[in-house]
């Protein structure tokens, strides 16, 4: 015996569904046509078949109306409101979406650091009721001028006396004698292993890219002369104080003492930078006693050299 999708539907919320349905050019109009022509016993087939949806979805609606779970609100003066459905970004649309990005998604409950357009279609969802598809918030995304990239990594900036510092070594550098220079030195680390990202290949391939075997770690120390351009390095198995008197004593050759009677290293607050003979070659010249050290890092000189820190 087939199931009984007959409903009694008020009058005065019959009135509504109509008005409702004259007005909405989106949202649940399958659902208002379903429930519109059970109330006027059609049977599911006849629905199915007018509609062009399956049976299923009949008794779905039927089942969701009945259980007052359509998820429909009514507006101040008690009239049916539909959820707003649209594939349009309207001005009102593109003040919340941009709200939304601006904030983190922690700050509606999502346990991410980054929206992503399902994320986002949701929240917009919740927020404004417009219901929408992750493939539409992503075209609405580049249509604001937003695009899917990496984001970079910063350094944290707590130095209280980095301004300071700053014209420190911006004055010494607007002020260089010619038998001076300045030059600004940082490590790196070198990955041998390739990193893989997205790109583009056939459906049901996936590209291939070869390892060098086990992953080794190489290291660069470089010292870069904003005056010249000249990028000046040293390479080592370690990130070592070894490493950075290497640099020095490439600095040095680079520089001779003949010609350059003051050279400035600007490097940062890293441990190699302050720690051992490395500090005491920068700031004291090479230190005594030391007969190895003095030839590979600085020969005796005068003056010596100078750091900025």
């Amino acid at each position: 015996m087939p199931k009984s999708t007959v409903v009694e539907i008020p009058p005065q919320e019959h009135a509504q569904m109509l008005a409702a349905l004259r007005r909405a050019r989106y949202g649940y109009l399958l659902a208002l046509h379903v429930l519109l022509l059970c109330a006027a016993g059609r049977t599911p087939t006849d629905i199915a078949s007018a509609l062009f949806c399956s049976r299923s979805s009949v008794y779905r609606t039927v089942r969701a109306y009945r259980q007052d779970t359509l998820g429909w609100e009514h507006d101040a003066q008690g009239r049916l409101l539909p959820p707003l459905r649209t594939t349009v970004l309207l001005p009102t649309l593109r003040r919340s979406l941009v709200a939304l990005l601006k904030a983190t998604p922690r700050a509606y409950g999502w346990c991410r650091t980054r929206w992503s357009c399902a994320t986002l279609a949701l929240t917009l969802q919740t927020k404004r009721g417009a219901v929408i598809s992750g493939e539409t918030m992503r075209r609405w995304l580049h249509e604001i001028g937003w695009v899917w990239k990496r984001a970079k990594l910063v350094a944290k900036d707590d130095d209280p006396h980095r301004v300071e510092r700053l014209a420190r070594i911006r004055s010494v550098f607007e002020h260089l004698k010619p038998c001076e220079a300045m030059v600004f030195a940082d490590e790196l680390d070198i990955h041998l292993l390739p990193k893989i990202g997205c790109a583009w290949m056939p459906t049901g391939t996936q590209l291939e890219v070869m390892t060098p075997g086990q992953n080794e770690k190489h290291y660069l120390a470089g010292a870069l002369d904003p005056t010249t351009g000249t990028l000046h390095y040293a390479l080592g198995p370690r990130k070592t104080n070894v490493l950075f008197r290497d640099l020095l004593s490439v600095l040095d050759a680079r520089y001779p003492a003949d010609q350059y009677r003051r050279l400035y290293v600007v490097v940062d607050n890293y441990k190699i930078h302050k720690e051992g003979q490395g500090r005491r070659a920068m700031d004291d010249g090479p230190p005594a006693g030391d007969p190895a050290l003095v030839a590979n890092i600085l020969p005796p000189r005068q003056p010596d050299r100078t750091r900025l820190w």
